[in-house]
Order: structure tokens, then sequence, then C-alpha cells
């Protein structure tokens, strides 16, 4: 028995501009088994139009030449009852043979609300047989989970903990460690030869006769100081001395195939202050980078900019980075730099930074990101029926990192760095 059994398939608009992007998607929805109630071109639609015939979700396929309209759409777009979903129109172009059937089976997966994205065949059937009685609690289904395996993390972890190179405590005192060498040496005192002396004839001004001068020696100034004149600078000195200038570390989002969809989701749940910046490293074709910080802006309460090179990272806002853009050190505070491999998240502070793995990360941060974890960091991936490719979050969250759809990985982040409004107790 398949879902569409049992619901009816579900409303679905599609706003596109004619061309190959728009054939594609209609194509998709096709193969997905939904209604398609409206097909429009977003920028002739009138809103109306789109609340009349209430879709239960709008796919959009994204390019320059829609996004003034997405801005006059915005108002209608923003309803809790639509479910958006964002497609790149240049991408949805290109796409052919494997590629349309995959993207087929995930955006079938996402209007349909179930998890199957597997090709036919590939599936474990199910029989929907009802059973009674009440579902197990979080509590039993852990009932029998063994503890060791978390013991044995730690006492393995246990090394990795920061610890006091300044000081050593030393160990117990033993009677049999002193030896004849520990003893300090006797302190010799100069022997002064026995002079008769006639305290009698003493005076605070004694004859010049009655004492011989000790020779004099000349030994000039004392020497000044060595140092390098050609290194001395105020400005080095100034910088040395002065505050932290960026953040002490850094969230870093990691998102590809269906990212803007989950990556929306995630901006939307954070608070209007936090006390980190977010990173969001989400490759995109023809690097589009300032459309992704357009449609971020719209829904995200932090405020959304391009990453630039040479800027300081600062606390509380959300960066989109172009593929040639990194973040390093400087002065204890994290800049942007240029780097033609990217974001490096070796470069991150572990115990100030986190990594978040959405739909269509890259498999080969997970392990990178498992390293940070190791060392400080906090690692999250998602997981739900809007992950369309899981793998690399999948991946982190086998290896016990914290798992949640995008609203509780926002959620997860503003309870370790919201800031408190101005007038509450911090």
């Amino acid at each position: 028995m398949s879902v569409n059994d049992v619901m009816p398939p579900p409303a679905v608009a599609l706003l596109a501009r004619e061309g190959a992007a728009r054939d594609r998607l209609r194509e998709a929805l096709a193969q997905a088994d939904v209604a398609l109630v409206l097909e429009e071109d977003p920028n002739v639609l009138d809103p109306a139009a789109l609340l009349a015939v209430a879709p239960q979700a709008v796919v959009i396929a994204l390019e320059p030449a829609v996004e003034d309209a997405l801005e006059r759409l915005d108002a209608v777009l923003s309803s809790p009852d639509f479910t958006l979903v964002f497609d790149e129109a240049e991408l949805a172009a290109r796409r052919e043979g494997w590629e349309t059937q995959r993207w087929a089976r995930h955006l079938a997966a996402k209007l349909h609300g179930h998890r199957q994205v597997l090709p036919p065949g590939a599936e474990v059937e199910e029989e929907l047989v009802p059973e009674p009685g009440l579902p197990d609690t979080p509590e039993q289904l852990h009932a029998n989970a063994p503890l060791a395996f978390h013991v044995d993390e730690a006492v393995d972890a246990a090394d990795l903990l920061a610890g006091d190179s300044l000081y050593e405590p030393p160990g117990p005192w033993q009677p049999s460690q002193v030896t004849e060498r520990d003893e300090p040496a006797a302190i010799s005192s100069p022997v002064l030869p026995s002079v008769p002396l006639d305290h009698g004839s003493w005076s605070l001004l004694d004859d010049e006769a009655s004492f011989a001068p000790a020779a004099r020696v000349d030994a000039g100034p004392p020497p000044l100081p060595a140092f390098d004149s050609d290194r001395l600078s105020l400005v080095e000195m100034d910088e040395a001395a002065g505050p932290r200038r960026g953040a002490k570390g850094a969230v870093v989002v990691l998102a590809g195939i269906g990212g803007p969809d989950a990556l929306r989701r995630l901006l939307a749940a954070l608070p209007a202050r936090l006390d980190v910046p977010l990173l969001v490293r989400m490759p995109l074709d023809g690097a589009r980078y300032g459309n992704l910080v357009k449609q971020m802006a719209r829904v995200s309460p932090l405020p959304v900019e391009l990453a630039e090179i040479g800027a300081d990272v600062v606390e509380g806002q959300v960066y989109i980075l172009s593929d040639d853009t990194a973040a390093a050190l400087r002065d204890g505070g994290l800049y942007f730099l240029g780097s033609a491999q990217g974001l490096d998240l070796a470069a991150l502070p572990p115990a100030h930074s986190a990594v978040i793995l959405l739909s269509g990360a890259d498999l080969s941060q997970v392990d990178p990101a498992l390293t940070l974890a190791e060392a400080g960091a906090w690692v999250g991936g998602q997981v739900g029926e809007g992950c369309y490719d899981p793998a690399a979050a999948t991946a982190v969250v086998a290896a016990g990192m914290f798992a949640g759809e995008p609203q509780e990985l926002a959620q997860a982040i503003s309870a370790r760095w919201e800031l408190p409004e101005q007038g509450e107790p911090s």
C-alpha cells in the first residue's frame, strides 16, 4: 500500500518563467504524482490568483529575472499555509537522465511528506497494519541501551581535555628522595683578620690618613639594553595590545542539493540576537551568491551579507561564502581571506565553533567536522523528510552528533549563543 492510496495528491503551484527549467520542473512534478493547480511566470502572477487555487506547496525556479517579482509576492509566499520549494533555474534546465529521476523522487518525498527516495524496486515494503496500544516512549526505546560505549568514549576523550601547562603539581614527598646532593651547601662567610681597633678614637670625620681609599675603576655608564630599532613599530605595539576585532568562533553551515529550502528554515528559526556569526557554504552553479543573500535576507532575523575578503567576522551576522573565501584567526578573532581551497574547518577554534551539515553537504567535510568535534566543537546534522541528500548529515549523526530538522538545529544553536534582549537579565 502506498501513501497515495490513503491520501489525495497534494495541490502544487509552479512559478517559473517559460523555458527549459520550467519544462523540467513540470516533468518532475508529473512524476511526483501531484495535482498541478497553477503554472505561471512570477513576473506576471497576480497574488490573488495564487491564493485562489489554495496550493499546499509552491515550487519556484530561482533566477535573477524573478527577484523583483518574488519581493512583490513576499507577503503571499510567507504564508504558513504554503510549503516553499526552491530550485535554481539554471540547474533545473541542465538536469537529464539519472539526475532528473533522482530530483523527482526527492521532490515527491518533500511534497507527499514521506522519506521514500529510493528508485523503484529498492524500497522495503512495509505493511501498514495497526497494532493495539500506545507507541513506545523514548525511555522504553533506550531501556536496554548499553552505557559502556559512552563510558569508554569518555575515557578516551579525557586526555584531549585542556590542561594547565604552567604548573604541574609535585608528586608525594618521599624521604628516600632526599640525598646528599639535595642538601644545600653551607654558606661560607669571609674570614676577617683580627685587627685591634681603638673605638674610642672613632669620629664622624675620620682622618683621611686613617684609611687607604680603594682603587676606583671607571667602568663608564651601564650598557643600554639591546634592541632592534628596525623592528620597532608603534603600529605593531598598538595591535598587540589592542582588543580582539573579529568573533572568537563561528557556526559553519554546509549545504548543497536541497540546501536552499533547509537553509531558509534554519535561518528563519534563529533569534534576532546571537553571540556568534554563521558562515554559510553552499556551492552554486554560476556563483550567484548575491541572489542567495537576497533570498535568505527575507527570512533571517539576523543580517545577511556576502563575505568580503579582508573583513572581520562579526558576531550576530550571517555570511554567504563564495568558492574562494575562507576564514582564519588574526589577533584572536576571525577574519575572511582568499583561498583557492575554500573554507577550512581546521582553521576554526573548536571551543567557540560549531558545524551544521544540511541536505547536500559534501561528504569530504564529514571527517574535518568530526575532528573538530573531538576537539570540542558542536556538530549537528539534518534529518527528516526535507533532507534530499542526507549522506553527509547522516554520517555525522551516525557518529553520535546532534540530529534534527533545520528548526531544531537552529534551536540548539540559539540555546548556546543567544543573547538576551536589552533590559533582560543575562
